[in-house]
């Protein structure tokens, strides 16, 4: 065990912090049951192990109450700070506000919770990265006329939200570009294969691409096309394993990355910071990084 001035540094941030005591982190995820939350869970289990920090977990199972709930069952136990992986930015708050009545510093991680109570956030520009995948599909295409499908996240969570926004962005400079049918597949990968069935028998050869808001939904967008005997070219974010193989293979023609171990260690970085009395940045911003046939190889193995 680390005790007194351990230091921690975050991979993303470049923050370096120490401990100055022992400390419990404990952390609510809106889901563990896709590759990119487990990646910040796993991570942050190893992360707090290998500087004296007690880390205790939650499924939020995509139930904004399920999350309010264990928000109240870590202050009930007594943690020093909490991390907040919200599903739903509205419904969310109340985690905040009940975290703030208790005097508990909680840190929102990934995705945001409309509240300015947060002690501080730590994600990516996620506008930004809608605005970039729906520029590389364009380049892609080397076409300013086609229609495309729209694969979004969990309806009001703030990646859907401010992704659907930055592919709107992009999309209000051509007006040759179509969107057919846009819909919540909720980030997974066995919705988005149904989802895309459905579109694919409403407008079949209609369809010149797939926009998707994460790789889960692009690659089951992919499945249900090659089932189907089409070529569509399909994009995501995250950079997750199978993506990062499905780029390879052309599967996919690219994603952009989001790095899922350096917004998790930027959390807790700052959660201990705020701990030891330091102040913090209101938002820490970790970068997205394209993945694309000519880089891929860099992200093979990563993780």
């Amino acid at each position: 065990m680390v005790l007194a001035g351990a230091m921690v540094m975050a991979m993303g941030t470049g923050m370096s912090i120490s401990a100055e005591e022992t400390y419990t982190i404990g952390a609510t995820y809106y889901t563990l049951q896709t590759e990119f939350c487990m990646r910040m869970d796993n991570y942050a289990t190893k992360y707090c192990e290998e500087n004296g920090i007690n880390y205790v977990s939650y499924d939020g199972n995509n139930d904004a109450a399920t999350q309010l709930s264990q928000v109240e069952t870590m202050i009930a136990d007594g943690v020093d700070a909490i991390i907040l992986n919200p599903q739903d930015a509205d419904a969310c708050v109340a985690c905040v506000e009940v975290a703030e009545e208790a005097g508990i510093p909680i840190i929102g991680v990934n995705t945001m919770v409309n509240t300015d109570k947060l002690t501080s956030y730590v994600g990516s520009q996620d506008v930004s990265a809608g605005e970039e995948i729906m520029q590389y599909m364009i380049d892609y295409m080397e076409s300013e006329e086609f229609n495309i499908v729209v694969l979004e996240g969990p309806m009001g969570q703030s990646a859907q939200l401010q992704r659907w926004e930055g592919i709107n962005n992009v999309l209000a400079d051509y007006e040759g570009i179509e969107i057919l049918a846009y819909d919540t597949a909720n980030w997974s990968r066995s919705e988005a294969m149904t989802l895309m069935e459905t579109w694919l028998t409403t407008y079949g050869d209609e369809i010149d691409a797939v926009v998707a808001e994460n790789d889960e939904m692009a690659l089951g967008a992919r499945q249900a096309i090659e089932a189907e005997g089409y070529d569509i070219p399909c994009i995501g974010i995250d950079g997750i394993t199978d993506a990062v193989t499905a780029i390879q293979n052309g599967g996919m023609i690219a994603s952009d990355f989001q790095d899922a171990e350096g917004q998790i260690s930027g959390a807790i970085d700052a959660a201990v910071a705020v701990l030891n009395g330091e102040e913090v940045e209101k938002e820490i911003w970790i970068p997205f990084q394209m993945i694309t046939p000519d880089n891929v190889e860099e992200f093979v193995d990563r993780y």
